[in-house]
């Protein structure tokens, strides 16, 4: 039988292509993950090459420390992971830029650098997308995956834009949302300033005016 798999020197990236969960699984296990994301859903597998620039990684910082610094005022648990990988075995997987648990029941997910088995520990809370070069990727076809994957919510950050559009998921399907339901009572519109405040402001004054805001919320 001839192995039609693709190989890493011929793999056709940043754009879904059909293939079996078995041939996902086999080539996604054959790169060097610290240079693509892996992405799977209803037949259709996504092997994306990361971003590496300053802006796609200040606000995916600027993200993290928004959901951190809000969780840890507001006394909401949270458990946040970078870069992660979250698998419903022979169905579906995803590696969003940042990931958070939020609320009382945070599941008790085993220390390794397997990929989370949300059939066992649930799925993520919130799931972000920090768009430098996908975005109509992030708005279409992901945007299913987050949705079947059952996510209770979905940001896709627009770093040229400095944007953020936000989707909050029930029943399977999702809507744009203007205020966070998993950060109960955040405007989109604050992280949306924090992000343009980035821009020119360091790191300090953005999360004391976030502290500010977070305040009045």
């Amino acid at each position: 039988m001839v192995n039609t798999l693709p190989t890493p020197q011929n793999l056709i990236t940043d754009t879904w292509v059909l293939a079996t969960w078995k041939e996902f699984s086999v080539l996604s296990g054959s790169l060097e993950l610290e240079q693509v994301r892996c992405y799977y859903d209803a037949s259709w597998m996504r092997i994306e090459t990361m971003p590496i620039g300053f802006a796609h990684g200040r606000d995916n910082s600027l993200l993290a420390s928004v959901v951190s610094l809000y969780g840890t005022l507001k006394n909401l648990p949270f458990l946040s992971i970078t870069n992660g990988s979250f698998r419903a075995e022979g169905e579906r997987e995803c590696q969003p830029d940042l990931a958070f648990y939020l609320g009382s029941a945070l599941p008790n997910i085993p220390r390794s650098n397997s990929p989370v088995d949300v059939n066992l520990y649930g799925p993520p809370t919130l799931a972000i997308e920090v768009s430098s070069t996908t975005l109509s990727d992030d708005l279409g076809q992901k945007r299913l995956l987050y949705e079947r994957l059952g996510v209770a919510e979905y940001w896709v950050v627009n770093v040229e834009a400095a944007t953020v559009i936000a989707f909050g998921i029930a029943g399977g399907g999702s809507r744009q949302i203007q205020v966070s339901v998993v950060l109960p009572n955040l405007p989109i519109s604050v992280i949306e300033a924090a992000l343009q405040r980035s821009q020119t402001e360091d790191d300090g004054v953005v999360n004391r005016w976030l502290l500010q805001q977070f305040t009045t919320q």
